[in-house]
């Protein structure tokens, strides 16, 4: 993808910058939307002078947009300090998915044992959340995504502690787009399903262990996705 042209069409298709107190997060949720989605696909230049014409904003908040998603490593930059999406290989994606399910399932031994049941019931509502997301037709995808993220992030957020929640936040950040990827697998949708139910009842049973075992199988199910579905998308550029 290059030029003005092209960007604006693509960047309009996010709506546009919803305005609030920080322009360069708005920029930085824009875009990060259309790169989950590969309106903005790996590899994909991104331009600050013409980011910043096609939303709207002025250079300053699409540097650090920029940044940000450096940091989420959604962007790479060039030797010559260019900036592009990153396109991470599969052996990077694994070894954060890894390292991801781990602190999950330590979240989810410690939540058993820390949360509040106001809390349980919110991953319960959370979990139910993600099909009502996925049923709207015009923002379905990202919508269902978001809410489970919301309830892996819930779950850390319940087992109480700090360095672990700051630590999956970094992790989390840095494998959206193949957690995404791994969500949009159709063939898979019953087995992650099965998997999230099997989480909220280990936790409603504050059974650490199932809990635990629950939520590392789930990690290594996205592992597997993400291998099949790199491997399909392969397959149909070579096709």
């Amino acid at each position: 993808m290059s030029g003005m042209a092209d960007l604006k069409t693509v960047l309009s298709e996010g709506g546009g910058v919803t305005r609030s107190l920080s322009l360069a997060e708005d920029a930085a949720q824009t875009i990060r939307g259309m790169i989950l989605l590969e309106k903005l696909p790996p590899g994909t230049a991104l331009p600050e002078r013409d980011l910043a014409e096609a939303l709207g904003v002025s250079r300053t908040p699409m540097r650090e947009a920029i940044r940000l998603l450096a940091a989420e490593g959604l962007v790479q930059y060039t030797a010559s300090r260019r900036p592009y999406v990153a396109d991470p290989s599969l052996e990077e994606i694994c070894d954060y998915l890894r390292v991801q399910g781990a602190l999950e399932a330590l979240a989810g031994e410690l939540a058993c044992a820390h949360a509040s049941d106001a809390e349980l019931r919110e991953i319960d509502r959370l979990n139910r959340s993600i099909a009502e997301a996925a049923a709207d037709e015009d923002d379905g995808r990202l919508a269902a995504f978001w809410a489970d993220m919301e309830f892996h992030e819930a779950i850390v957020r319940a087992a109480g502690n700090d360095a672990l929640i700051d630590t999956h936040q970094k992790y989390n950040a840095r494998l959206w787009r193949a957690r995404f990827m791994s969500s949009q697998r159709k063939v898979s949708l019953d087995s992650t399903r099965a998997e999230h139910a099997a989480i909220v009842s280990a936790l409603a049973a504050r059974d650490g262990a199932a809990a635990s075992a629950a939520l590392k199988q789930h990690l290594k199910t996205a592992e597997a996705n993400i291998a099949q579905a790199m491997a399909e998308r392969r397959a149909m550029a070579e096709g």
